[in-house]
C-alpha cells in the first residue's frame, strides 16, 4: 500500500471519528424536555462520567464548599478589570459582614446594586461570583455590592436574611461614600441569593425600610416548601442542580420544617406583593427552580408590580457564572443592563 493511500485512509478514518463525535454529543443534548446547549450536554455528561457529588460520603459543609469551588477554572473565565474594588466589613446583626465593593468609574451618582450570592444559602462567597459582579459592574456602569453573608448549617435561618438586610440599611446610610446613589438601589442575586433579593424587597417594605429601586431575580428559589412543580419532576436529576442537592441545602438552611412556608423563606408564599419593587426574573430552561420563578413573575405582575421574565433555552442552573462555556452568561448580563438603564 503506497504513503498516498495510508494517508488517505487515515484521513477518512478521522473525518469518521469526527463525524460519529458530533453523533454522539448531539445524541447527549436530546432531552424528552427540548435540547440542551452543547456545552451544557457535555458538562452534565462529565458530571456524570465523575460521579461528582457534593454530598457524598457525609462531607462536612467544610468539604461541599471544597468541592464545588474545585470547578471553578473549568467554569469561569478570566476576569474583567474593574476600576477599583474595595474588600472591607460593615456591622452586622453578629459581626461584622465582609462585603466587596465594585466601582466601575470616578463618575458620582451612581446606582448601586446589592448582590447576594447563590449556593444553596450553604455554599459561595466573594469569590465564588466574583465574574458575575465585575461583568454587573462593568455592563451596568454601577457599583456593584456583593455580601458575604453568613451560610448554613452554622448559621441556619434567618440568618442570611438578617445580614442581607443588614446590608441593605449600610449601603442606604453610606453610598455617598463610595460614590453611590442612595436613591438608586437595587438588589440582585442568584438561586439562593436570589431568594434573598426577593425576601428583602419584602421585609424592606414592611419594615418601612430603604426604598428599593428595582429586584433583578436570577433562576430564584421563591418556594422552597414545595418541591413538586413540573420543573422538579422534568429536572429531578441529571441536570446539575438535582432535586437531592436542593433538600439537602433546605434541611441545612431550615432545619425546622415550620419555617419551609415563612414568607421570609417562601417569597412566592406571601399574601401580599404589591407595592414591592419591579422585578426582572432570569430562568433557565432546565432548571427545577424554572417554574417558581415564572409563578413569581406572574404573583407579582398580578399584584400590580411591573415584572419581566426571560427565560433562556437549552441553559442550566447557575449558566450565568459559567462564563467560559456560555455565551448566554454574557447576555444575560447584558439582558439585566439594559433592564436597569430605566432604574
Amino acid at each position: 500500500m503506497t504513503f498516498k493511500k495510508v494517508g488517505l485512509i487515515s484521513f477518512l478514518l478521522i473525518v469518521v471519528l469526527v463525524f460519529a463525535g458530533f453523533a454522539v454529543v448531539n445524541s447527549w443534548k436530546q432531552t424528552p424536555y427540548g435540547t440542551l446547549h452543547t456545552n451544557a450536554a457535555v458538562l452534565l455528561k462529565l458530571i456524570e462520567f465523575r460521579k461528582t457529588d457534593l454530598f457524598a460520603d457525609n462531607y462536612t459543609p467544610k468539604q461541599i464548599r471544597e468541592t464545588s469551588a474545585s470547578s471553578r477554572w473549568l467554569l469561569q473565565k478570566k476576569l474583567t478589570p474593574i476600576d477599583q474594588i474595595r474588600d472591607t466589613t460593615f456591622p452586622g446583626p453578629t459581626g461584622p459582614v465582609p462585603i466587596r465593593i465594585y466601582i466601575p468609574s470616578q463618575q458620582p451618582d451612581l446606582p448601586v446594586i446589592i448582590y447576594y450570592h447563590g449556593g444553596g444559602w450553604v455554599m459561595g462567597d466573594l469569590d465564588s461570583h466574583d465574574n458575575i459582579c465585575r461583568s454587573l459592574a462593568k455592563k451596568t456602569s454601577g457599583i456593584v455590592v456583593a455580601v458575604d453573608y453568613r451560610l448554613a448549617p452554622e448559621h441556619p435561618f434567618p440568618a442570611a436574611v438578617d445580614d442581607a438586610y443588614a446590608a441593605l440599611l449600610w449601603v442606604s446610610q453610606n453610598a455617598a461614600s463610595f460614590s453611590g446613589d442612595s436613591n438608586r438601589i437595587i438588589v440582585a442575586g442568584d438561586s439562593a441569593g436570589g431568594n434573598l433579593a426577593a425576601v428583602i424587597a419584602l421585609v424592606t417594605r414592611d419594615r418601612s425600610g430603604p426604598r428599593i429601586s428595582a429586584q433583578v431575580l436570577i433562576y430564584p428559589a421563591t418556594n422552597p416548601s414545595d418541591l413538586s412543580t413540573k420543573s422538579y419532576q422534568q429536572f429531578a436529576d441529571g441536570f446539575f442542580l438535582t432535586k437531592r442537592y436542593i433538600e439537602h441545602f433546605r434541611s441545612m438552611y431550615l432545619p425546622h420544617p415550620q419555617d419551609w412556608q415563612n414568607v421570609h423563606v417562601s417569597p412566592l408564599l406571601a399574601d401580599n406583593l404589591e407595592n414591592l419593587p419591579p422585578a426582572l426574573i432570569l430562568t433557565a430552561e432546565f432548571d427545577p427552580l424554572r417554574d417558581e420563578g415564572q409563578a413569581y413573575t406572574t404573583k407579582l405582575k398580578n399584584s400590580g408590580v411591573p415584572s419581566t421574565h426571560i427565560r433562556y433555552q437549552g441553559m442550566i442552573h447557575g449558566f450565568i457564572g459559567m462564563d467560559r462555556l456560555f455565551d448566554e452568561s454574557e447576555w444575560a448580563i447584558r439582558d439585566i443592563a439594559v433592564y436597569l438603564q430605566d432604574f
